[in-house]
């Protein structure tokens, strides 16, 4: 079986500023196929800079990652852990997040079976693209 390209995000939350917005659409993503969840921390740095992290069946079911549904852990290490905390400022808090892309795991199958091979991806960050993006013509 051919996965899609794995990718994982660290998205963080200055302040414990957190307004459940993310799991619902993550939720889409899954049941839609998009993508499919290997692995989710949550990761805390208290106000004196100790840094906790917590699975995603020890949270609040009120954050709404409750109804995602899937086998996650293992993947994320203690060294990944230390990685993201080291990255927080005190009483600040993030989500480590490990997918599979779904929806580009045919075209990988067919790179494969044509006997291409990756050479080189990244992705682009949206404070680098989005400048470029508005400053092309509009199309006709």
């Amino acid at each position: 079986m051919t996965t899609g390209p794995i990718e994982y995000i660290i998205v963080g939350f200055p302040g414990n500023k957190f307004t459940g917005e993310i799991a619902p659409e993550l939720l889409s993503l899954v049941e839609s196929g998009t993508v499919r969840i290997l692995d989710l921390i949550f990761i805390g740095k208290s106000p004196d800079g100790e840094a906790l992290a917590f699975e995603i069946d020890e949270l609040d079911a009120a954050l709404g990652f409750g109804e995602l549904e899937g086998e996650f852990g293992g993947l994320i290490s203690p060294a990944d852990i230390e990685f993201a905390a080291g990255q927080l400022e005190p009483n600040s808090s993030a989500a480590l997040l490990i997918w599979e892309d779904l929806w580009a795991a045919p075209f990988a199958r067919a790179v494969i079976n044509s006997g291409g091979v990756l050479l080189e991806g990244a992705r682009i960050p949206r404070d680098l693209i989005e400048p470029a993006l508005t400053a092309l013509p509009s199309a006709v």
